[in-house]
C-alpha cells in the first residue's frame, strides 16, 4: 500500500453515520426534479432543492435542451477559447448582460469555476481580497488561488469590515467579495452599507448572485437590482444550476474587465465549453423568468407563508429573508438524526454541519420553489414540528 492509501485508510467519519443509519448524502433520485420526487423507494416532498423558479421539470426547458442536442450534438469537444464557442453561447452571454444591466458577460461550465477562476485572475500581487466569513466555498477556493492578500470580516458586520478597510492603502486595489444571499442561512448581504464603504475607502465590489438570481429584484435580476445598486457593483456572478434550471455560471462586468478575463481566466480558457443542451436550457429558463412575473410572485407568496408557519410553531429560523429557511438544531448528531427522521416521514431536507457552519450553528435547510403549494408547506411543517418536539429541539 502506498503512502497516500496509508494516509486515507483511516478516514472513516462517514462510515460512523452509515453504521448509525443516519447518513444523509448521495441519495439517488429516480424522477424529475419537482416539489415531490421519488428517491430510494420513497416518495418525498422536496424541500432540499435550489430550483427556486421551479423550472427544472418544465417541458419548455426540456424541449429547448432537446432541440439543441439535435442541432449541435452532445458536446463542444473543446474550450470556448478555441473550437468550443457556439452561437447560442454568444447569444446567452448577450442576453445575460442585458438582464443584469452590465456591459458584457462570460459563461462558464459551472458556477464554482466562475468564482475560482475570476478571483484568481482579477486581483493579484499587491492587491487585497476582503471576504465575508460565510462566503461560499467557491469564493474561498478562488481567493486561495490569487496572489492577492486575503482578508475577511465577521459575517455581515459592517464595523468589522470598516476596521479591515481602514488599515489598507488607499491607492491599492481592494476587492470586497460577498454572497448576495447566504446559501445556508438565507440572509442577505448588507449591500447598501458595503457600497458606502466601497466609496469611502476606494474599493471594488463583487457580488455572488447564485441564490439571488431568479429570486430578488425586478424579474429576478438579483440582490444588486433589489437594492438598486447594480451600477455600484463592479462584478456580478451568477449560476444556471438554481433558478435557471441547468448547469453553468457567468460573470458580468464592464467591457474592459470582461475582455481581460476572456483572454486570461484559466477556468474559462482551459475548461470545455458548456454543453449545447445546458446552454439552451438556461436560455429558455431566462426567457420564461422574464415572461412570467407570476412565477416570482408565487415564490414569494409561499415563502412568506412558510416563514410565518415556522415562526408560529416555535422554530428558530435566524435572520433569513429568502426562500432559504434554516431550522436550527445546534447539535451535529441530532442534525443527522432529524434529517433521517424527516426522510422517513416523507420530507427531504438538507443537513448543514461544519465546515458549512460553526459546530454550534448546525441546522437543516428548508428551501422553497415557485411551484410549492401552501398545502405542501403545511405537510412539511407538521412533520418537522413532530420530529423537533420529540427530539427536544423545540417545545
Amino acid at each position: 500500500m502506498g503512502q497516500l492509501q496509508e494516509r486515507y485508510k483511516h478516514y472513516r467519519e462517514p462510515q460512523k453515520y452509515i453504521e448509525a443509519g443516519v447518513y444523509p448524502y448521495f441519495r439517488a433520485i429516480t424522477s424529475k426534479q419537482g416539489t415531490e420526487v421519488d428517491m430510494e423507494g420513497h416518495h418525498v416532498l422536496m424541500f432540499g432543492s435550489n430550483a427556486y423558479t421551479g423550472l427544472t421539470g418544465d417541458q419548455r426547458v426540456i424541449d429547448a435542451a432537446k432541440r439543441a442536442l439535435d442541432k449541435y450534438g452532445s458536446g463542444c469537444a473543446g474550450s470556448r477559447f478555441l473550437n468550443g464557442t457556439l452561437d447560442i453561447h454568444v447569444q446567452l452571454e448577450k442576453e445575460l448582460a442585458e438582464f443584469v444591466h452590465k456591459d458584457a458577460t462570460l459563461c462558464f461550465s459551472t458556477g464554482f469555476s466562475v468564482n475560482q477562476g475570476v478571483l484568481a485572475q482579477v486581483v493579484g500581487k499587491g492587491d487585497y481580497i476582503i471576504c465575508d466569513d460565510r462566503d461560499h466555498a467557491s469564493i474561498v477556493d478562488g481567493r486561495r488561488l490569487s496572489f492577492a492578500r486575503q482578508l475577511h470580516y465577521k459575517h455581515n458586520d459592517m464595523e468589522d469590515l470598516e476596521r479591515v478597510l481602514k488599515a489598507l492603502p488607499q491607492e491599492a486595489i481592494k476587492l470586497i467579495v460577498v454572497d448576495g444571499v447566504f446559501s445556508m442561512e438565507g440572509d442577505l448581504a448588507k449591500l447598501p452599507e458595503i457600497v458606502a464603504l466601497k466609496k469611502k475607502y476606494n474599493c471594488s465590489v463583487m457580488v455572488d448572485e447564485a441564490h439571488g438570481l431568479g429570486v430578488f429584484g425586478k424579474q429576478g435580476r438579483g440582490v444588486c437590482d433589489h437594492f438598486g445598486l447594480t451600477d455600484e457593483v463592479d462584478l456580478i456572478m451568477g449560476t444556471f444550476s438554481k433558478s435557471l434550471a441547468s448547469i453553468g455560471g457567468f460573470i458580468a462586468s464592464d467591457k474592459d474587465t470582461i475582455n481581460y478575463l476572456r483572454h486570461t481566466c484559466r477556468t474559462y480558457i482551459f475548461s470545455a465549453s458548456n454543453t449545447p443542451a445546458a446552454t439552451a436550457a438556461a436560455m429558455e429558463a431566462l426567457h420564461i423568468l422574464q415572461q412570467e412575473p407570476e412565477r416570482l410572485e408565487n415564490l414569494w407568496n409561499v415563502t412568506k407563508y412558510a416563514l410565518e408557519r415556522f415562526r408560529e410553531e416555535g422554530f428558530e429560523i435566524g435572520d433569513t429573508e429568502s426562500p432559504i429557511i434554516p431550522l436550527y438544531v445546534r447539535d451535529i448528531e441530532k442534525t443527522f438524526l432529524v434529517t433521517k427522521l424527516a426522510f422517513d416521514a416523507g420530507v427531504f431536507i438538507n443537513p448543514v454541519i461544519p465546515p458549512a457552519c460553526a459546530p454550534q450553528d448546525t441546522l437543516v435547510r428548508f428551501a422553497l420553489m415557485a411551484n410549492h403549494t401552501k398545502d405542501e408547506v403545511d405537510r412539511g411543517v407538521k412533520a418537522l414540528k413532530k420530529i423537533f418536539v420529540e427530539q427536544g429541539i423545540i417545545k
